[in-house]
């Protein structure tokens, strides 16, 4: 069974990732403003229009701090980090346009951009920015050394100044590449059930605080299944624990049948499993229940001989319908799964208020 993150949890991972990436994009482009800002005190190379300089440095301030400190885009995206990168660029060039062009001490400032975008956006939004600022480049090389720029020897020596660009973005993409891909697998392996390829509890509650959320904020309904397995200790003590763990993949393996794509399935641990049903009634939800139940009914298998099958008891718990408090819905659940394994297991209970007088004098 190949574990699957669902689109949700991928989608709060990334957003936690581009804020990181946001992060360390704020601290480049205060780092190129600091660099530039000094060159004014060791200037190598004369600076053709100071106060040119000095627009593009406060108009370019400016962009940063209505990007970074007013709420110019309060979702994080990397179409936003695109644009940030294309002003560095623009930044850059304006920059090196008053301090040399072609021969400006600064013009290794590009490296930031090239290494920034192959983190964050990856290997082709990194090859079309190179290419943009190859352009730039080889503009500012014409201005320079206008038609001499063709002779062999002219275009050798800027070729050989802009090929550490290039092999930098080659190199940093395929590093960027290569992590992004052993993250991804950490990230399933970390977020997954060994056994059964289902979320664990650590990625289900990640999922369930945003739901939880989304109700609280927007009174938006959402229902929550327990699910426990009926006798799997007994089969475990007289077929083997291989019994039981292969019960408790095909049980898995029903209930991803049972379930819809917007569902969110999980194990509990041990032999219970919970579903997260966003937008979902109460009489949707039990009828998805009941569907679950006698799915599982009629499964069984042969281990060594031995015909081994079991059912399943489902407690469910809906807010607001019964659950006045959004994040008590999956305690609420469990509450109605106790009364189905008290009350001859196999059986789909729905949640009420008299199920804790119930279960306070059990």
């Amino acid at each position: 069974m190949n574990p699957k993150v669902p689109d949700r949890l991928t989608s709060t991972f990334e957003e936690e990732e581009l804020k990181g990436f946001s992060r360390s994009m704020a601290e480049l482009q205060w780092l190129l403003i600091i660099l530039s800002i000094l060159y004014f005190f060791i200037p190598t190379r004369p600076i053709t229009d100071t106060n040119a300089m000095i627009i593009t440095l406060v108009c370019y301030s400016g962009l940063v701090m209505l990007f970074r400190y007013l709420n110019f885009h309060a979702r994080e995206t990397r179409w936003k980090l695109a644009i940030e990168t294309w002003a560095m660029i623009a930044f850059i060039t304006t920059i090196l346009w008053h301090t040399g062009m072609v021969e400006s001490p600064l013009l290794n400032l590009y490296l930031l951009v090239i290494i920034a975008c192959a983190i964050t956006l990856g290997k082709v939004m990194t090859l079309l920015e190179v290419a943009l600022i190859a352009c730039c480049y080889l503009y500012m090389g014409y201005l320079v050394y206008s038609v001499e720029i063709v002779a062999p020897v002219t275009f050798t020596m800027l070729m050989a100044k802009f090929s550490p660009f290039l092999l930098v973005a080659y190199v940093t993409s395929m590093l960027a590449s290569d992590i992004k891909s052993a993250k991804s697998r950490i990230t399933v392996m970390s977020q997954t059930d060994e056994l059964t390829g289902l979320l664990n509890m650590r990625a289900f509650n990640t999922i369930l605080e945003k739901e939880i959320a989304a109700a609280g904020r927007y009174n938006t309904p959402y229902t929550v299944l327990m699910i426990d397995i009926d006798s799997l200790k007994q089969i475990n003590d007289h077929v083997g624990h291989s019994a039981g763990s292969r019960l408790i993949r095909i049980v898995a393996s029903s209930l991803k049948n049972c379930v819809r794509n917007s569902d969110v399935l999980a194990r509990y641990g041990g032999d219970e499993f919970v579903i997260l049903m966003p937008q979902t009634s109460t009489e949707h939800a039990q009828i998805a229940a009941e569907r679950i139940r006698a799915a599982i009914d009629n499964t069984s298998f042969d281990m060594n001989g031995n015909r081994v099958a079991s059912t399943v008891s489902i407690g469910i718990a809906s807010y607001p319908d019964c659950v006045s408090e959004a994040e008590a819905v999956l305690d609420k659940a469990d509450v109605a799964l106790y009364k189905s394994k008290h009350s001859g297991r196999n059986q789909v209970t729905y949640y009420d208020k008299t199920l804790e007088v119930v279960a306070a004098i059990a």
